[in-house]
């Protein structure tokens, strides 16, 4: 049975910064990529950031520079670091997992997913 558990969230004030976690099991976590998703009340779920196996990373335009993600394959864990929070990135954050070697950034795409853990900014 496949679980991705997030942990981390929290009330912060604009400029603070959070560490998420994303602990997997159920799946040989080193050999998937890993993705980061947000999703803001009365918005649709987007993409923040992900990493491939090898460890390649990329992100939205709108996190780029600020946060970062990474993944420790003997914890079978994944972070998303975050610094310099706005508010705007008040939302629940999701880890997902795609069963395939290639990375993707469209919700559609993942095969498994975590519950959520909320982050929100205050201005």
């Amino acid at each position: 049975q496949v679980q991705l558990v997030e942990s981390g969230g929290g009330l912060v004030q604009a400029g603070d910064s959070l560490r998420l976690s994303c602990a997997a099991s159920g799946i040989t976590f080193s050999s998937y990529p890993m993705d980061w998703f947000r999703q803001a009340p009365g918005k649709e779920r987007e993409f923040v950031a992900v990493i491939s196996s090898r460890a390649t990373t990329y992100y939205a335009d709108s996190v780029k520079g600020r946060f970062s993600i990474s993944r420790d394959n003997a914890k079978n864990t994944v972070y998303l670091q975050m610094n310099s929070l706005k508010p705007e990135d008040t939302a629940v954050y999701y880890c997902a997992a795609r069963m395939s070697y290639y990375i993707s950034q469209r919700a559609s795409d993942m095969s498994y997913w975590g519950k959520g853990t909320l982050v929100t900014v205050s201005s």
